[in-house]
């Protein structure tokens, strides 16, 4: 069993421990944290607390991390385009229809199945059987860069860094429309969507999710943009440009209406959700380089420019 402790900065009146928790570990699920908590695994000033106990400056929080059960998902032999590789971690291009992870209905064929063949089963054990070095996802239809850990401390860096917000991520997409603004912001939280539980929406109930972006080609009846995370809420991207009316190409959860429209005006329609992370720069956990990784437009997202091009 491993050890993690954290000292808090300042209290947090507001705040619960499990949440507290869930933002700086993003990977692992609150609903892992909490059992954790309930199991004794979490103390609180060596002490065992609650899930709604709120943290004070200058706590010790100890989270004793059970050692990982033997990986319940299955080594499968897939092919995996590796941008970097080394005895930490490792960052691939992701292919778009690949799920990163399995869940109820894809429990074969995903990145993780991917990835126990080809590290054979050395990844780190944080994110438990089902998500073996798995510290942030992209969706099933969204192509390009993915950092995966191979030890712990590596997974517990990297986690620390999208937690911390020092990540960089930037997204290219093609938006249904024509936006107005060159470039701007998109503040706005976000939540479960109350009615439909597989999709988010903007509430003011949700957390803070910011969005940056500027506009890379006006195309026809659709914007091609580069888009900048400034946090990392599920869905993000797809939910803050349908908020503001303009939804990403082929996306059939958030842009149904305006997709449609767009097919009607342009005779063209795209084979998926047009969004691809372009580029992800981190520190390296060990050896605390700056490291920077781009991935190139895939052939479906180029057509559909091509295809979009005011002629």
């Amino acid at each position: 069993m491993r050890v993690e402790t954290l000292i808090v900065e300042i209290s947090l009146p507001q705040d619960r421990l499990d949440t507290y928790l869930r933002e700086r570990f993003p990977d692992v699920s609150r609903g892992a944290i909490q059992r954790l908590i309930e199991e004794g695994h979490v103390t609180v000033n060596g002490k065992p607390t609650k899930a709604n106990h709120s943290p004070r400056a200058a706590e010790q929080i100890e989270i004793h991390w059970p050692d990982p059960k033997a990986a319940e998902a299955k080594p499968q032999e897939m092919p995996i385009d590796i941008l970097f590789e080394d005895d930490e971690l490792i960052v691939l291009n992701k292919a778009a229809g690949v799920v990163v992870h399995p869940a109820a209905g894809n429990e074969e064929n995903t990145m993780v199945n991917a990835l126990l063949h080809h590290c054979a089963g050395k990844l780190s054990g944080i994110g438990g059987v089902a998500r073996p070095g798995i510290v942030h996802r992209l969706d099933k239809d969204t192509s390009g860069c993915l950092v995966v850990a191979k030890t712990d401390p590596a997974h517990l860096s990297l986690s620390e860094q999208f937690a911390g917000r020092s990540v960089e991520k930037t997204y290219l997409a093609i938006l249904c429309g024509e936006l107005p603004q060159k470039a701007g912001e998109i503040n706005a939280p976000i939540a479960r969507n109350e009615t439909q539980r597989k999709k988010m929406a903007v509430t003011e109930k949700g957390r803070e999710a910011r969005t940056g972006f500027k506009i890379l080609e006006r195309l026809n009846s659709s914007t091609y943009v580069e888009a900048y995370l400034f946090t990392g809420r599920t869905h993000q991207i797809r939910v803050h440009f349908h908020h503001i009316g303009f939804p990403i190409v082929g996306d059939e959860i958030y842009g149904p209406r305006q997709n449609k429209r767009l097919i009607e005006l342009t005779r063209y329609m795209a084979s998926r959700q047009m969004l691809h992370a372009g580029k992800l720069s981190f520190t390296h956990p060990t050896t605390g380089e700056k490291m920077s990784f781009t991935s190139p437009l895939p052939k479906d997202f180029e057509k559909t420019l091509k295809a979009l091009r005011v002629k």
